[in-house]
């Protein structure tokens, strides 16, 4: 797969969406955002997560209990083990999912907001 960075994206996204960064807890601009719409990957613009699916977690860092397009594989880091999540069409780095989070799904998407735009309903 070779790996389409869009020429828009800033430097702080480019770290984030591909060499696997993460920005600080509480510093996302969709963390706190209530509108109604659709998180989309900010790199190609696919759809990833609804707005209805979106909850506070609590962790610092904007939370989904379900996703759309995306793929995830095994992330052994940091001397950690987690499932890395990432657009399933350009595979820029989102976050990580655990299986922490509410009923219906039990998943608790933890994504970081550098790698999303927001396309608002209407």
């Amino acid at each position: 797969m070779t790996e389409q960075i869009n020429p828009d994206l800033n430097d702080d996204q480019k770290y984030v969406c591909f060499r696997k960064g993460t920005e600080p807890p509480g510093s996302g601009k969709w963390l706190t955002n209530k509108a109604i719409g659709t998180y989309t990957c900010v790199n190609c613009g696919q759809a990833l997560f609804s707005s209805d699916t979106k909850y506070d977690s609590g962790t610092g860092w904007p939370s989904f209990w379900n996703a759309e397009n995306v793929k995830t594989e095994i992330d052994n880091s940091m001397g950690l083990v987690r499932t890395e999540v990432m657009c399933g069409r350009c595979h820029a780095h989102l976050g990580h999912v655990f299986d922490d989070g509410p009923k219906p799904s039990g998943k608790r998407y933890c994504i970081n907001s550098l790698a999303l735009d927001f396309k608002p309903n209407g």
